[in-house]
């Protein structure tokens, strides 16, 4: 898992740089270790301590929103699922096959989605979506053609009154938009963290903890302190790419919404 991959090596970074300061302190001329040249280390550590925590805030804020803009959006997409349903259910009997293929398009989409979840109950969707490289993007080829078999089952109908009319013209926008809605959360599922970024605050985070192995005491105390210190960063680097990545880890978006479109697609 990435998230873990990400926090398990600036953990293992601190802990080496902190113990390369450690090594080299007892190296040093006299001179180095004056109390003038401490004061400027401190000086110069807590500049970039205050640099370092700026941008794990502001990092950690920019995941959370985006994080509650893909439950938002997936609380949307549920809503325009029913939505389509209902509008279908309105037109006539001739929109069974169309209900039918959002049944089960909706059905495979969250077992190909949340993976490490109950799938859905029933034998009328395609178990093996979730097998496919391509399943971690939130979707995948198969199901896109599902749902295109559903604009093109639409497509097909002929309206006998102008009420008839109406209803497929609404269920074709909200068709689109549903397709439209797709796309956006496949694109929202990528990370947005910059690696350049994010390998520029794990430079900062060394030359402070290597900073820290040059100026502090070696005893217990202190290496449990910095110890405690490296974990924390990390768990706050685990937290920042897990949120990141809205349908992996731990932390994901919720499945409720579709689960609650999907029974209401089954009455």
């Amino acid at each position: 898992m990435v998230e873990i991959g990400s926090s398990v090596l600036v953990f293992c970074l601190l802990l080496a740089t902190t113990s390369v300061g450690l090594w080299v302190r007892p190296l040093l001329h006299e001179a180095h270790r004056a109390h003038e040249t401490v004061q400027l280390i401190q000086l110069v550590i807590g500049m970039l301590v205050t640099f370092a925590a700026l941008v794990l805030g502001l990092m950690t804020a920019s995941a959370k929103a985006s994080f509650d803009t893909t439950s938002n959006d997936m609380r949307a997409y549920a809503a325009d699922l029913i939505e389509l349903d209902t509008t279908l259910r309105e037109y006539g009997q001739e929109t069974a096959p169309a209900r039918l293929l959002l049944r089960q398009y909706t059905a495979a989409a969250i077992a190909s989605t949340w993976t490490g979840e109950r799938a859905p109950a029933g034998d009328y969707y395609p178990k093996d979506v979730g097998s496919q490289d391509n399943s971690q993007s939130l979707e995948n080829v198969r199901l896109g053609d599902m749902l295109t078999a559903v604009g093109r089952n639409l497509r097909q109908l002929r309206a006998r009154d102008p009420l008839q009319q109406r209803a497929l013209d609404d269920s074709l926008t909200q068709y689109r938009r549903i397709v439209d809605a797709r796309w956006k959360l496949i694109e929202e599922a990528h990370s947005s963290i910059s690696q350049l970024f994010f390998t520029t605050l794990t430079f900062w985070l060394c030359v402070i903890f290597l900073s820290f192995g040059l100026i502090a005491p070696r005893n217990a105390l202190t290496i449990v302190t910095i110890c405690l210190g490296a974990v924390s960063i990390a768990s706050a680097v685990y937290v920042i790419v897990d949120l990141d990545t809205p349908f992996t880890g731990p932390i994901v978006v919720s499945s409720q919404p579709m689960r609650d479109a999907l029974t209401h697609l089954n009455r």
